[in-house]
């Protein structure tokens, strides 16, 4: 906060409609018929939700150069807000337009026209205000829109309004701040990226073998026992309060490898329910669940009970290295779904279908061996992945911390209690 009062030194901040700050212009409807391989620049709306990152210099779609006299473009710096989703969370997603010549925009959009600096509205159009703002003015439930009137009125804080000069300074300073966490942000993904396609690659040659190479097993065979669990009735406090026994539903599958559970059962729901113990270094198959949970395989690295939509597969370590199963049914995902569904997205897997399934075995040695090479990737993407998480969140914290400006009521009602404090 220091440094943000250096940054102002001591100038206004005024908070502005955007209506006042600039000029909303809707963009034209198209046709899917009117996009041609080579032409105009042209943005769709569906395309800032998935081509597109904050900004954009080109375009990856077109339109005759007839149609374009007809349409509506936007101009270098201006913002592209799409205003139609299906998602709260991409509703009025912006796009920063930096390219050099004018592009045509399309329906269900709307270009921003302002003498601002681009890159601070638009950083600041991410930012939780904007959000509890665009859950205020929805409209639709499946289909969810912001109309460009309740646009307008969006407030945003302006430094230093009477002085553009000024302003656009202490915005731009801003803005670098910014952009460097965001560099920051863009490496560590580009890296993680890179690093699970590595470990996708080497995962992908070490557990694929050649016909008779090894011999394949189905689960049954290959694992002591199969089993599922069950869920101690919810409405007995006795069976949940103060329980010490992790119990594991279904959506914790996700973890892939398990530490802890969320929640806890005690003995008395252990023995009242179908929920059975399950020692470490098992593994557990979602037999059923919303979404893409099913067919999600996962290890424990905990003793634990778990619900009736998992599968828990014990194995005995002296002839075969559960880790090595863990790795190739993660590989097996889709042919898991498949064979329970038929076809049918609302269908299940069973423990016979999971006895049934086959996997290759080969010796113990070489089982430990891929464990470790694959450990090793899964370690470096764990790392990766939890730096990235620590560095969005610097992010987030700096982006709202140099964009809160106390609105003149805060300010007024701050110094106000000052001045009961002082008597």
């Amino acid at each position: 906060m220091n440094f943000l009062e250096k940054l102002l030194d001591g100038v206004a901040v005024e908070w502005k409609p955007l209506g006042e700050v600039g000029e909303f212009v809707r963009g034209s409807g198209l046709q899917k018929s009117d996009f041609t391989d080579s032409g105009i620049g042209c943005i769709h709306y569906g395309q800032i939700y998935t081509f597109y990152g904050d900004y954009a210099y080109q375009t990856k779609s077109f339109v005759s150069s007839t149609l374009a006299t007809k349409l509506r473009k936007a101009q270098k710096n201006d913002l592209i807000i799409a205003t139609t989703s299906e998602n709260i969370e991409d509703v009025c997603k912006t796009l920063v337009w930096l390219g050099e010549e004018e592009v045509c925009v399309s329906g269900e959009t709307y270009i921003f026209r302002h003498n601002q600096n681009p890159k601070y509205l638009a950083y600041y159009l991410k930012t939780p205000h904007f959000f509890d703002f665009k859950k205020r003015n929805r409209t639709g439930t499946k289909v969810i829109r912001v109309h460009g009137d309740r646009l307008a009125t969006f407030q945003i804080p302006i430094p230093c309004p009477d002085n553009p000069e000024k302003s656009l300074t202490i915005q731009a300073e801003i803005v670098r701040i910014l952009d460097t966490f965001t560099a920051l942000t863009a490496e560590l993904t580009a890296e993680l990226t890179d690093r699970q396609k590595q470990y996708n690659y080497y995962r992908d040659r070490l557990l694929s073998f050649e016909k008779g190479e090894v011999e394949w097993k189905p689960l049954g065979e290959v694992a002591e026992k199969i089993y599922s669990g069950g869920t101690p009735k919810t409405g007995m406090a006795e069976y949940w309060v103060d329980g010490s026994i992790p119990w594991m539903s279904s959506g914790e599958v996700n973890l892939e490898t398990v530490y802890e559970t969320e929640k806890f059962i005690t003995e008395a729901g252990l023995k009242n329910s179908s929920a059975k113990f399950v020692p470490k270094n098992s593994l557990v198959i979602a037999l059923a669940g919303q979404g893409k949970t099913r067919g999600k395989v996962a290890r424990l690295r905990i003793d634990l009970t778990t619900n009736q939509s998992l599968a828990s597969l014990t194995f005995d370590e002296s002839k075969v290295n559960s880790d090595y199963v863990y790795h190739f049914l993660k590989t097996q995902y889709e042919n898991l779904r498949q064979i329970s569904s038929g076809g049918d997205t609302r269908g299940g897997l069973n423990l016979q279908m999971i006895s049934n399934y086959k996997l290759p075995i080969p010796p113990l040695k070489i089982q430990a061996e891929i464990v470790r090479i694959l450990d090793t990737f899964t370690a470096l993407t764990a790392e990766l992945t939890a730096e990235l998480t620590d560095r969005k969140k610097q992010y987030n914290y700096y982006r709202d911390l140099l964009l809160t400006f106390p609105k003149p009521e805060e300010v007024e009602a701050h110094l106000n209690s000052m001045e009961k404090s002082h008597g």
